[in-house]
């Protein structure tokens, strides 16, 4: 009876499975690649039509960036994002978080809409919210050139819209830390291991933070991309410490435990992780990125540009739009008091009750 009992157990997953991260921001290299080219053309097409709308053969010199030069640009600004941080002094919850908020933004909309640099601010920001590290908006502005509160404000709920209020993300540092406390447990530490635990994190977390230059968190898990950046220290210690996890046996009587993940599944995600690493993680060359920026003045949405005829159009558009929604809502308030209204007539007010003492009874 107890072995029937415990054949129904539901297998247990990890609780990464159960995060927002894992059920909707995970993709394949060529869903991802695709996503980036459909954004791009979609955006080259709507551009193209507004310029001619308002001006006709204005689009002809136009040179559209390309969804590669768009993830460049992209990835340029997580490097400012780290350099924020530092002199903020944020901890590496903020500026992982902020990473991860400005490239999710990034897979539903472009930088022909939004600029990055106005981006990067607003989900750093954010970012600091909602790990729990907030600063004051004053603060924030004023150590930052050339920035006003409206800067930061005014992306925030489109921002947070994009992530669609999905705020928690699970990171490899958080990740990384743990394996470094578990390899500590070892019993049989490879001979020509001679880190501590702080100094095999210090040099490990070095690569977590190149790994966010990459695609690495769409793809794979936290703890992947921790492992391979231990491997790319330790590689012997990471298999070392893989073959104790395989050894570890399940018992018969627990079918809901998963089955251990063994070195060779592994080995195939953790090389794509260490050379996505070393071929990608890198801050993009600065003279490829101004030219990038450079045509993209050139071939940024009008409807997004102050005082072009476009973005007057659309302002005035949004603004007549307003203005029913208000006239609406004014008269479906009417028709509601008007219904709510007696049929027979308004209640008669109440009479005043008299007093013990009738002052104006002159029958006495």
């Amino acid at each position: 009876m107890p072995s029937d009992n415990n054949a129904s157990l539901p297998l247990k997953r990890p609780l990464y499975e159960a995060s927002t991260q894992f059920k909707n921001w995970r993709y394949s290299p060529e869903r991802l690649n695709h996503i980036r080219s459909t954004l791009n053309e979609a955006a080259v097409g709507v551009i193209h039509k507004t310029f001619e709308a308002y001006e006709p053969g204005s689009s002809s010199n136009v040179s559209f960036v390309t969804a590669d030069e768009e993830h460049l640009l992209v990835t340029f600004y997580v490097h400012k994002i780290t350099q924020l941080c530092g002199h903020f002094r944020f901890p590496e919850e903020v500026e992982a978080t902020a990473v991860s908020y400005l490239k999710r933004f990034y897979l539903k909309n472009t930088v022909m809409d939004w600029h990055p640099k106005n981006v990067m601010l607003t989900a750093l920001f954010l970012a600091s919210k909602t790990t729990n590290n907030p600063i004051s908006l004053d603060a924030y502005t004023s150590h930052i050139p050339n920035t006003v509160a409206s800067d930061v404000l005014d992306l925030e709920f489109l921002v947070a819209q994009s992530l669609g209020f999905e705020f928690a993300v699970w990171h490899a540092h958080r990740a990384l830390w743990g394996i470094c406390l578990d390899i500590q447990s070892l019993s049989d530490t490879p001979s020509d291991s001679t880190r501590s635990q702080n100094a095999l994190y210090d040099a490990a977390i070095v690569h977590v933070r190149a790994a966010r230059l990459t695609d690495a968190e769409f793809i794979y898990t936290p703890s992947q991309i921790a492992l391979a950046c231990v491997s790319l220290i330790e590689p012997e210690l990471i298999l070392a410490w893989l073959a104790s996890k395989e050894a570890i046996s399940i018992p018969e009587n627990r079918p809901d435990v998963p089955p251990r993940p063994s070195a060779a599944a592994l080995s195939e995600p953790l090389e794509a992780i260490r050379s996505m690493i070393a071929n990608t993680g890198k801050v993009p060359n600065v003279e490829a990125v101004r030219e990038v920026d450079r045509r993209l003045r050139t071939c940024k949405n009008p409807e997004k540009v102050v005082g072009t005829k476009a973005y007057l159009a659309r302002k005035a558009e949004a603004e007549k739009k307003a203005e029913e929604k208000r006239n609406k809502k004014v008269d479906g308030q009417k028709a509601t008091n008007a219904s709510e209204r007696d049929p027979f007539g308004d209640p008669l007010g109440e009479q005043a009750k008299p007093g013990l003492v009738d002052y104006d009874d002159d029958d006495d």
